[in-house]
């Protein structure tokens, strides 16, 4: 009995090796949409974050929430989710720094202002 020859486009015989051991050609894994992206993740901006909590932290908790997001969706594949994360941790960040640096220099003018009160106040006058 003749089968004839093989259709076109079938690999042919067996693999190399006589089927034993590492395959040598084949398929390989299956490409796009799996698993973690190709390059390096975005920067996360956690350091700055976490370094926000000092000027105004009820601002840095969020930034810090949305900084440590990142690189887990990034690792899932979720790539635009994780630039949504970037953005939103240094769009809190940047808020914690400037509401805690105005913050802080009017506090100190308040200080200056209360010390100048009270040595105002506390020197006797003579007329």
């Amino acid at each position: 009995m003749s089968y004839g020859p093989p259709p076109p486009g079938n690999p042919g015989g067996p693999p190399p090796g006589g089927g034993y051991g590492p395959p040598s050609g084949g398929y390989g894994p299956p490409g796009g949409g799996y698993g973690a992206p190709g390059g390096p993740p975005p920067d996360n901006g956690l350091t700055w974050a976490i370094v926000a909590i000092f000027c105004c932290w009820p601002f840095a908790i969020p930034a810090i929430i949305s900084a440590t997001k990142v690189n887990d969706l990034w690792n899932r594949g979720d790539q635009a989710g994780a630039m949504e994360a970037q953005a939103q941790a240094k769009k809190w960040t940047k808020l914690a720094f400037i509401l805690g640096s105005i913050a802080y220099v009017l506090s100190i003018g308040f200080y200056i202002l209360m010390i100048v009160i009270a040595a105002s106040a506390s020197s006797p006058t003579y007329y």
